[in-house]
C-alpha cells in the first residue's frame, strides 16, 4: 500500500518536473527526520515531555523496585516463611505486578498521545518555515521524502536555522 501511495505521489512530481524547463526549475529537499530530531523546537518539546512525565516515571521506577525487592525476599525466605505469610506476600507481589503493568500501559499511552500532539505542532511549524523559504527563495518544488537527494538541493540546514530563530 505504501509503495502504491509513493508511486502515486512520484508520478505528479515527475510531471511537474518535466513541465518546467530544466534551467528554470528550482527544486529543494528537506530531510524531515533531521527536522524532527535536531531542530530546536523538537529538543524543547522533548525536554517539556520529560518534565511533564517525570513524576509518573519516578512512580513506575519506585513500583518496579518495590516489586523486585518483594520478589527477592520471597525467593530468599520462601522456605522459612510460614505458608500463610508466604501466600500473602505472593498475592501482594501479584497485585503489585498488575498495578505496575496497568500504570506502565497508561503511561505509555499518555506519553505517545502527548508526543504525537507535539509532533503535529512541530510539523506545522516546520511546514510554515519551509513555505516561507520557498516563497522567499522562489522554489518551484520542495520535497520532504525522496529516495535520493543531492546535497546541492538539500535545504534542511536552512530550515533548522529558521526554526531555531523562532
Amino acid at each position: 500500500m505504501r509503495t502504491l501511495l509513493k508511486s502515486l505521489i512520484v508520478i505528479p512530481v515527475i510531471l511537474v518536473a518535466q513541465s518546467l524547463p530544466a534551467a528554470e526549475a528550482k527544486i529543494g529537499f528537506v530531510n524531515q527526520e533531521r527536522i524532527l530530531r535536531e531542530s530546536a523546537p523538537a529538543k524543547r518539546s522533548q525536554t517539556k515531555l520529560d518534565k511533564e512525565f517525570a513524576a509518573r516515571r519516578a512512580e513506575l521506577d519506585r513500583l518496579e523496585k518495590q516489586g523486585r525487592e518483594l520478589e527477592a525476599t520471597l525467593q530468599k525466605e520462601s522456605v522459612t516463611l510460614p505458608e500463610a505469610e508466604r501466600g500473602a506476600k505472593e498475592r501482594q507481589l501479584q497485585q503489585l505486578t498488575r498495578d505496575f503493568q496497568r500504570l506502565q500501559r497508561e503511561f505509555r499511552e499518555d506519553v505517545n498521545l502527548r508526543r504525537n500532539e507535539e509532533l503535529v505542532s512541530l510539523q506545522e511549524r516546520a511546514n510554515k518555515v519551509i513555505n516561507e523559504i520557498a516563497e522567499k527563495e522562489k522554489f518551484d518544488l520542495i520535497l520532504q521524502e525522496a529516495v535520493f537527494a543531492s546535497s546541492r538541493i538539500d535545504i534542511t540546514d536552512k530550515v533548522l536555522k529558521a526554526l531555531a530563530d523562532k
